[in-house]
């Protein structure tokens, strides 16, 4: 059967997107997606640089969703559009991520960590003058930072993207230098009953697996993690569903026999 659903897509509502929502559609529809979810950008308070100008990262949600409902009624018939958000996590913004979510009626809710104590890992600036392992260090602690501070998500998003921007990317990465922190990190999610994100658009940046590491996610099983969606972080329609061949092989070797879609903020379990 594979992975029929991709949870984390963005249109041209995403800063970083030029692709009409539609197009996007019309591709799902051509490779057999059952469920395609839309997750726009929502990082407030993103460092203000020549490329990335105030408010890039910011969707203006009210358009946004009119055309959630617009597509959703379009294609009722052919294929399921959910509503969902890709939030810029930080702790300093708890309380007003908190409201934003709460203005709204989303599918499904991503937590995602773009920034790192306010700063940016796709940036050289990051890693200059240190240990990369010190680098990917700090970025997993501000993780475990984020969700003490936060809990109003459905999955983390791409727990280990640092290693898209390192100096090596995943050459010399692996989840035995990060133990206490990533462990502590997925019994933070257990605990609270979220998920784990499979993010395929590692690999477009040449990394070995999808976002977390294989080891990661049989921590996250063993842990007793049974939530897990799959998404190809597409900003084009010709990465959507990108690498699902490869998230469901490492899920089924890693001990999931399921994943999951939201609907409503409640996750909805299907075979592989």
């Amino acid at each position: 059967m594979g992975i029929l659903a991709d949870c984390h897509l963005h249109s041209s509502f995403s800063g970083d997107s030029v692709t009409d929502m539609a197009v996007m559609i019309g591709r799902g529809r051509e490779l057999g997606l059952r469920e395609m979810c839309f997750t726009e950008h929502m990082d407030i308070s993103f460092p203000v640089t020549e490329t990335h100008p105030a408010d890039y990262f910011v969707v203006n949600t009210d358009s946004y969703l009119y055309d959630v409902i617009r597509c959703r009624e379009k294609y009722a018939d052919q294929i399921k559009i959910s509503f969902g958000i890709e939030l810029g996590l930080q702790p300093h913004l708890s309380k007003e991520l908190a409201a934003y979510v709460r203005a709204y009626d989303f599918d499904f809710v991503i937590g995602s960590s773009h920034l790192c104590h306010g700063k940016d890992p796709y940036l050289d600036s990051f890693y200059m003058g240190r240990d990369t392992k010190e680098a990917y260090m700090e970025y997993f602690v501000s993780i475990l930072e984020n969700i003490k501070g936060f809990i109003d998500f459905d999955v983390y998003g791409h727990l280990d993207y640092v290693v898209r921007y390192g100096p090596a990317h995943d050459a010399d990465y692996h989840y035995a230098d990060y133990r206490d922190v990533l462990d502590e990190i997925l019994s933070g999610l257990v605990k609270l009953e979220k998920g784990l994100e499979i993010n395929t658009g590692a690999l477009r940046y040449q990394l070995r697996e999808p976002h977390p590491s294989s080891a990661i996610i049989k921590r996250f099983r063993e842990l007793g993690g049974e939530i897990v969606t799959v998404g190809s972080d597409a900003h084009s329609a010709k990465d959507i569903a990108s690498g699902f061949d490869i998230a469901a092989a490492v899920l089924q070797e890693c001990g999931f026999k399921y994943y999951a879609t939201f609907e409503k903020r409640t996750a909805k379990f299907h075979k592989f």
